[in-house]
């Protein structure tokens, strides 16, 4: 490394640096040069040998050129932001989460004045409600290396306007066929928010305070399906089906518009990029990050991006496991609420309207689940952090497994035998409310777990993760009404029961013994 640059002439490194700082432009001279790479080195100052000051220079650039944050308390890292601004952008994506998933479900009651309206048949009706869910599990592939390459704010707001788009065409549909395309393209944009509410939650929130964040992005969502056929019924009622898709996108389209306005980039690998951009920009230098490799190109990260989530699932293990245990948590959610409304149509003979009421008993469920894992999931995390010497893992959400595991098959048993005695309606409400707690739960642990364990990855860990639940999210509520009928209420929420037992008590047990060991036989080239 030269000696202080004091020449008066000068030289072509002497040239003025934009250096961003989240919210301002400050220029830099550089004023330190590797004469031997005839590189630029930034620097806010050097001492009479020439090193560089560290503390007055925000982005320490070695012969990598490699951008960083300026430490750990720089503002333009989510993580710094304020609370209110945390929370504004948390709440903000959940939000979208429960209009995407309160519209796979608000349709369910209408489906008999769609069949009629549109004369199809009642197996094409419920394809209609089947392949929104579907769209589920293949958007997030395509739409998470997006997200990842070009940040979450753009690919939110563009998803959440094609839906809106697409859900009013399924208003205006006049026959199956455009119904039936609508609703998947629909689903397409809804998709989103499956592989952009956890990623955000890892974005903008520490380990050790996301407990209380992944409550929150996890209960809007999930309070949807609970929500939907009750909203979904009152329409139908007063103003027609056609308005379920209207009102859905207003509510999109307003969310999209605040979203514009209140919803800043979060993603480290855009935040970081487009500062090395104007670095490169400005000095001529190349300046890349961690998130990419030198002299790599858009196209380059895009096709790496694009195949991430398949080559995830492909060659993590751990996300292999996880997958299976999701896949059947969701299975079985849907599957209840495929039959729900039928059961107290059917076997109590109430209204629609009246049936629709009753999914409040998942919602309550739901939100009893949220409270206990926002005040639970980060003392544990606290609680194990102190014990092993303040090192973390993904395994400290494991705990909370064990409870949620069991509540899962004590509803399921509750709900399918107080509905086969036909006994007083409250009683498979309650089954149902802890069927929704112990789902919420542990769903909400699980999903935690990649959080931590994928790191820069999230988006793709989580497309990667929702293609299995959501193909059974389709798949299951398709032999539930067979099941059903040979088997009785009773022995069909049986046979689910003991299946979930089985998996409510592998899940913890394996991701606990064996979560780390799993997690190190995956490939490391993600």
């Amino acid at each position: 490394m030269a000696q202080g640059n004091t020449s008066t002439e000068p030289h072509a490194c002497d040239q003025e640096k934009v250096l961003l700082d989240g919210a301002s432009a400050t220029h830099v001279p550089f004023n330190v040069v590797d004469e031997e790479k005839h590189a630029c080195v930034a620097a806010g100052d050097s001492s009479a040998d020439g090193s560089v000051n560290e503390q007055a220079n925000p982005f320490m650039l070695t012969h990598s050129a490699q951008v960083t944050y300026d430490g750990p308390e720089d503002k333009s890292n989510p993580q710094n932001w304020s609370s209110p601004l945390k929370w504004s952008v948390t709440i903000l994506v959940s939000c979208g989460g429960f209009i995407t998933m309160m519209s796979g479900s608000m349709l369910a009651p209408a489906l008999p004045a769609i069949g009629h309206d549109l004369g199809m048949s009642e197996a094409t009706a419920q394809i209609t409600l089947s392949v929104f869910v579907l769209a589920f599990a293949f958007g997030p592939m395509i739409l998470a290396p997006f997200a990842e390459v070009y940040g979450r704010r753009p690919v939110w707001i563009l998803c959440g306007t094609f839906y809106s788009v697409w859900s009013i065409v399924s208003g205006f549909s006049h026959n199956k066929g455009l119904l039936v395309a609508s609703r998947l393209l629909s689903g397409f944009g809804g998709s989103v928010d499956f592989v952009m509410s956890y990623p955000v939650v890892d974005d903008v929130w520490s380990p050790e305070e996301r407990g209380k964040a992944c409550a929150i992005v996890s209960f809007l969502p999930l309070l949807g399906p609970a929500m939907g056929p009750l909203i979904g019924g009152i329409i139908t009622q007063t103003i027609g089906w056609r308005w379920i898709f209207w009102v859905a996108a207003i509510f999109s389209g307003c969310l999209m518009i605040l979203g514009f306005f209140v919803f800043p980039e979060t993603s480290a690998a855009k935040i970081l990029g487009d500062k090395a951009r104007e670095l490169s920009k400005a000095t001529g230098q190349h300046y890349h990050t961690e998130y990419e490799g030198p002299n790599q190109k858009v196209t380059q990260k895009l096709w790496l991006s694009i195949n991430r989530p398949a080559r995830l699932l492909a060659t993590q293990p751990i996300l292999m496991v996880i997958s299976l245990f999701l896949a059947y948590n969701f299975g079985i959610l849907y599957f209840v609420l495929s039959t729900f409304s039928s059961l107290y149509t059917d076997v109590y003979h109430q209204t629609t309207l009246q049936s629709g009421l009753h999914y409040i008993a998942l919602a309550l469920g739901y939100l009893v689940a949220n409270t206990i894992e926002a005040e639970v999931m980060d003392r544990i995390w606290a609680h194990l952090t102190e014990k092993a010497g303040g090192e973390t893992a993904p395994e400290y959400r494991v705990p909370l497994m064990v409870p949620s595991g069991l509540l899962m098959p004590i509803g399921l048993f509750w709900y399918g035998w107080s509905a086969e005695a036909h006994i007083h309606w409250i009683m498979p409400d309650i089954g149902a409310a802890i069927f929704g707690c112990g789902f919420f739960l542990n769903t909400g642990l699980i999903l935690a777990y990649v959080l931590d364990s994928f790191g820069k990855y999230t988006a793709s860990a989580m497309a990667a993760s929702q293609l299995l639940r959501m193909i059974a999210g389709f798949a299951f509520p398709i032999f539930a009404p067979a099941m059903y009928t040979a088997l009785g209420w009773g022995w069909a929420n049986s046979t689910l029961a003991l299946i979930a037992m089985v998996f409510g008590s592998l899940a913890p047990l394996i991701l606990w013994k064996f979560g780390a060991k799993i997690r190190a036989m995956g490939k490391p080239q993600w």
